[in-house]
């Protein structure tokens, strides 16, 4: 026989979706007191959320007739009918959470609006009918949810300890606060204050209140706006990091939600710039029009469809990536103007090339540019040596041949100038700092080499000279892509060119691809995000070409496969990567453009000391 279940039942059924621990109790509310345009929000909770949540909030408040219905399951006065689940801007719309949460818990509601003399209050316990009368209380709402699951004790054995239920509550306060600077927020824990924001607006003033002024200090603006898709926010720098992505928040129309294609887009722009382990601070704010994403998916209304997801991550990576790229560029700046490193970068990297060496300066001219259009050796030489005459002299004349024959012999040793083209230079390992950066010397200065970027270099140049042969790797499980439009088309028309690079595709419907094979250099498990990101440098160019895919792709699985920041180095791995750094065509940056050597020479680092001038 099929019989109604009780309304009671029915809400505790409800529960264990939408009340899932105390951290969705604390979520629930808060939502509830933002739809209600509080400008302060205060949250005590007691006895790791299971003996008290309180959330009070100066809001509209709610009449008496109104406080009644919204203990009514499916009672929202934040939606009228279907049509508006397409335009949705209110954080709570189904009804669900304060009878869901009553009939779990000891609960009470104390309401007023402006105008009226007393205030509602509500008491329930355990979804039993309710008790309703008037008290004095002031304008906004207090909800107090206190014994939270005492009659199902199913439901309160699956909870952690008392201090990860606060943490994981804690954590639900802060990225709320996060999504409404405009908001202040107060919130206190086994008696005592945790959390106080501002409340001014200031987004940046409001991380600095979660996560401290060092946080905030190392923190880049997000400046992203294309396609009726706007990004603001701020991002780390790649130094500050953490073991875990939960201080990662991202907000789409006002709401915290979670979502793969966004965090990925975070890791693939910061992929060469951390370690393997680490995670920057993102507080990511996307806003969009209302009817391009669909928040009706779950009942914690954590999780999101996107009407174009492939469009969110290409917006929210080009947003990070900017920042970081306009950052790098201050930084370059603020270096171009101190004192003995403007060169360091550019003009002071003549390291580990074998240029053949010349005997006088009118050889060197004579040269020419070597087989890559470059001349640093030469030009690095002229410029040291009218330099130091300008130093010593007061006189900035060209070179002479025998001062042109001492420097470069200074440069390339004392060898027969027949078998100089074949002598690298002995540049020793002497360690590793914070296991990103090789330290290593020569009789002439002391050398840092990014090793990201170093092996970057190494991979790529290797990648190149084999052509058309890259070793690749067959995937016994195979990965489907879902691609947009442009992209599936840009991959169909180039699928030979895809697979000479060792990215295998077959077509298995209009938009989707099947990945079986990848370049061996490719991790498996980065082999998807890197032929996205690939699609995404190719997507940037004015015309899609062979050459243009070519070059991101070689580029791409360079990057992929390098060693990163973070992993240890031997010094025997540390000197393996410096000869083949050695034997490149272009030692000085990494594919991207990013330097892979700084040089100090010795007469730098006396200046630096302020040994001149004795």
């Amino acid at each position: 026989m099929i019989e109604l279940l009780p309304e009671a039942t029915i809400n505790k059924i409800a529960a264990g979706e939408v009340v899932e621990r105390p951290a969705s109790v604390v979520k629930e509310l808060i939502e509830n007191a933002m739809d209600a345009k509080a400008k302060t929000i205060e949250v005590e909770i007691d006895g790791g959320g299971i003996g008290l949540i309180r959330v009070t909030d100066d809001g509209t408040g709610m009449q008496k007739t109104d406080a009644k219905t919204a203990i009514l399951r499916h009672a929202t006065s934040k939606l009228k009918d279907a049509s508006d689940l397409s335009r949705l801007s209110t954080m709570g719309f189904r009804g669900e959470a304060l009878p869901t949460i009553a009939s779990v818990s000891k609960f009470s509601l104390l309401t007023r609006i402006d105008g009226e003399d007393f205030a509602t209050a509500v008491e329930i316990v355990g979804g039993k009918p309710p008790t309703i009368t008037e008290a004095g209380g002031r304008v906004g709402t207090t909800v107090k949810v206190e014994d939270l699951f005492f009659n199902t004790p199913a439901r309160k054995k699956f909870l952690k300890t008392p201090r990860t239920e606060i943490g994981r509550a804690n954590d639900i306060v802060m990225k709320l606060a996060l999504a409404r600077p405009d908001i202040s927020f107060r919130l206190k824990s086994g008696g005592r204050d945790v959390l106080r924001t501002p409340g001014g607006g200031d987004l940046k003033e409001t991380i600095r209140a979660v996560y401290g002024a060092d946080v905030a200090a190392a923190s880049l603006p997000l400046y992203f706006s294309e396609d009726e898709v706007s990004i603001r926010g701020f991002v780390t720098k790649p130094t500050v990091l953490r073991s875990s992505r939960a201080w990662q928040t991202f907000i789409v129309n006002g709401r915290v939600i979670e979502n793969r294609a966004i965090a990925r887009a975070i890791d693939n722009a910061y992929r060469a710039l951390i370690p393997k382990s680490g995670y920057p601070l993102a507080v990511v704010v996307i806003t969009l029009p209302l009817n391009s994403v669909d928040v009706n998916v779950h009942p914690q209304k954590t999780e999101l469809k996107f009407e174009d997801e492939s469009k969110i991550f290409h917006s929210v990576y080009h947003a990070v990536t900017d920042a970081i790229q306009e950052a790098s560029r201050g930084l370059s700046k603020i270096a171009a103007t101190a004192e003995n490193t403007e060169r360091h970068i550019e003009n002071s990297m003549l390291f580990v090339k074998d240029y053949p060496k010349l005997e006088t300066f009118n050889d060197a001219k004579k040269a020419q540019n070597n087989e890559h259009g470059e001349n640093r050796p030469i030009e690095y030489l002229k410029r040291e040596i009218v330099e130091t005459k300008a130093e010593t002299t007061n006189e900035a004349t060209e070179p002479t041949d025998t001062e042109f024959s001492t420097a470069n012999e200074r440069v390339y040793g004392n060898v027969p100038a027949a078998s100089a083209d074949k002598r690298e230079l002995a540049v020793i390992p002497i360690g590793q700092v914070d296991r990103c950066y090789i330290i290593a010397k020569d009789a002439h200065g002391l050398y840092i080499v990014d090793q990201h970027a170093a092996h970057e270099r190494i991979l790529f140049d290797r990648l190149s000279n084999a052509a058309e042969n890259i070793p690749i790797q067959q995937l016994l499980v195979h990965i489907m892509l879902n691609f947009t439009p442009r992209e599936a088309e840009i991959v169909e028309k180039n699928s030979e060119i895809f697979a000479k690079l060792g990215f295998t595709l077959v077509p298995s419907g209009k938009t989707v691809f099947r990945l079986t094979e990848i370049p061996a250099d490719v991790p498996i498990g980065e082999a998807e995000d890197a032929l996205r990101e690939i699609l995404v440098g190719v997507l940037e160019k004015p015309e899609v070409t062979a050459a243009s895919i070519r070059k991101e792709a070689l580029a791409i699985t360079a990057c992929r496969g390098a060693i990163k920041a973070g992993d240890e180095l031997n010094l025997k791995q540390m000197e393996m990567l410096l000869d083949e750094l050695s034997k490149t065509d272009y030692p000085y940056t990494c594919p991207h453009g990013r330097p892979t050597i700084l040089k100090f020479s010795t007469g730098e680092l006396d200046k630096m000391f302020k040994r001149t001038g004795f």
